[in-house]
């Protein structure tokens, strides 16, 4: 057991050594980094989390309102088409209130309509447990009419999957900024608590975050304008943006579209080869791939047109103030224009293309985020914004830095006391641990924070545990007469399966903490969970390796007792 071959020496050297070279970028300066240090060496400092470096905090809120006119909407859709596809004839299809309301010519087929009408309808609630009803309501109406109606709990739950759904764009599109570890949390049931460290530009991130971006593709209509259209009358399923260029200059365009944003699986920055100008590439999935291809194959020297809705803006005054509602509101308009309106010279087949707007380039890359990171499904209101600044920090990081030092010298006071020479190998151990466990973390970009901390410290205890129990069965061996070689040996051997069995427990706990947790849980879990091998690491190599050097450097074949 105490026997090291000259490979697993030089591994043990190796590892330690890495780990030196991956934690020493953070007593680095940035300035030395980028002009002194080797790019081929690892050269990331540890991030630190919003507790202990500061930034952005905001608090956002669904628009309720819009998902449920979104959705009213999309349930004239679905009537009108389960009708049609059934060859039911109807009339009167509208709206009353929060109702879709539509007649059919033939009352005959009121069950048979009804029957059809009922296929909208979503079971609620977990559906391997059972669900708890529909999302809507499908009934007879007064006055011969039928009736479409979102339910209470259907409204919920639509707030709810809009909840998640915004949680995760915002994380992409924060990510995709270089940003670590934002923490993004529902509050409520449609608010979302947004915290991103070392961020201290509320604008920019408001900016990011804020707009729903919805890209789609419609058709144009070939032979009326958008002028023609308002001075005689708009055509049924067609609806008038304005040019992104030119807001004087208007598009006549049909509803619904032809693809939607959501059907992109890729959008990226890049420069057109022949006007050098900003541009974005797009890529379909697959299903829009093959349906854009069918519409351009049919509609070769015909344009079509890319949309962005932005969702609802602010109205600016003339002087460059917010315009307020009589009600003293702030006044919003739907943002939704004309990015492009290209003409299909040839079939698109290979499902991908690009969009030029007369962009700028940070223009092009905030759009590309935004589309790559998928649309938002409803417009965000910021409720409270603020920054977080690096005072509170501070203060962590000094405390934090007291705790370790009084724990550190209390430990090292301990080892020193109870074990001798042997309780120096067991302090070396754990400052190797601690190496070990920044240099990873620096490594692989995880972010520190104040739990984080307390999770070193707890592993700087549990370091010492390990140690105290090898040293604890070697004393055991050489009370039962053995040799010190053999007690060494002894002790290493049947400590082994403790140990792994005692971190084993807590590496479970801490992989739970890391799956279910968020924010600062997780950056505890991280530090426990990388303390743990590093424990195991430094327990039976780097602390068995100086004890192994250790006896065989004594000049004599009687090793005198080592505890």
């Amino acid at each position: 057991m105490l026997h090291f071959s000259r490979t697993k020496i030089i591994f043990v050297a190796l590892v330690c050594l890495w780990g030196v070279v991956a934690a020493l970028p953070n007593f680095l300066s940035e300035a030395t980094l980028k002009d002194i240090w080797p790019g081929f060496l690892p050269n990331k400092q540890l991030s630190l989390g919003l507790d202990l470096k500061g930034g952005a905090h905001l608090l956002v809120q669904m628009d309720s309102e819009e998902l449920r006119k979104d959705w009213l909407k999309s349930l004239r859709g679905d009537v009108r088409k389960q009708l049609i596809d059934a060859k039911i004839r109807y009339k009167g299809l509208g709206q009353v209130g929060d109702v879709v309301r539509v007649k059919l010519v033939n009352e005959a087929k009121t069950e048979e309509g009804l029957t059809r009408l009922r296929l909208i309808r979503q079971p609620l609630g977990n559906t391997l447990v059972g669900g708890s009803g529909y999302d809507v309501d499908v009934r007879r109406g007064s006055d011969g009419f039928l009736e479409v109606a979102p339910t209470s709990a259907g409204m919920q739950q639509r707030i709810s999957n809009a909840s998640s759904a915004a949680i995760e764009v915002i994380r992409r599109r924060i990510d995709a900024l270089g940003n670590v570890e934002p923490s993004i949390v529902r509050q409520g049931l449609d608010r979302i608590l947004v915290q991103v460290p070392g961020f201290d530009d509320t604008e920019k991130l408001k900016e990011l975050i804020g707009q729903t971006a919805r890209l789609t593709f419609h058709s144009v209509h070939d032979n009326v304008t958008a002028a023609e259209a308002r001075e005689s009358l708009i055509p049924l399923s067609y609806v008038i943006h304005p040019d992104a260029e030119d807001p004087n200059y208007e598009h006549l365009l049909k509803e619904p579209p032809i693809v939607y944003g959501e059907d992109l699986v890729d959008a990226q920055p890049g420069f057109d080869q022949d006007t050098n100008e900003p541009i974005i590439s797009f890529r379909f999935n697959q299903k829009a791939a093959r349906i854009f291809a069918e519409f351009s194959s049919k509609n070769v020297g015909r344009p079509f047109a890319i949309v962005l809705d932005n969702g609802d803006v602010e109205v600016k005054n003339s002087d460059g103030t917010v315009a307020k509602n009589p009600d003293g509101t702030v006044k919003k308009k739907r943002d939704v224009v004309v990015l492009s309106a290209p003409v299909i010279r040839e079939p698109i087949l290979g499902g991908s293309g690009q969009i030029s707007g007369n962009f700028s380039v940070e223009e092009a890359n905030k759009l590309a985020v935004q589309v790559r990171s998928g649309a938002l499904p409803t417009t965000l209101t910021i409720v409270e914004e603020r920054t977080v600044g690096p005072s509170l920090g501070a203060d962590s990081v000094e405390g934090g830095r007291l705790a370790a030092m009084v724990g550190g010298f209390g430990v090292a006071a301990f080892m020193l006391f109870a074990y001798g020479f042997f309780g120096l190998f067991a302090l070396l151990a754990v400052i190797v641990n601690l190496v070990l466990i920044v240099g990873t973390m620096s490594a692989i970009g995880s972010t520190l924070t104040l739990p984080g901390i307390a999770g070193l410290i707890l592993t700087i205890g549990m370091a010492v545990d390990a140690n105290v129990l090898i040293y604890e069965r070697i004393r055991e061996e050489m009370r039962n007469g053995k040799q010190p070689i053999s007690a060494i040996d002894g002790g290493f051997s049947r400590a082994f399966a403790t140990i792994i069995d005692s971190n084993l427990t807590t590496l479970i706990a801490g992989i739970v903490m890391f799956w279910l947790g968020s924010g600062p849980i997780r950056g505890f879990a991280v530090t426990l969970s990388l303390g743990i091998f590093a424990t195991v690491f430094t327990a039976f190599l780097v602390t068995r390796l100086l004890v192994s050097l250790w006896v065989a450097r004594q000049k004599t074949r009687k090793i005198p007792a080592p505890l």
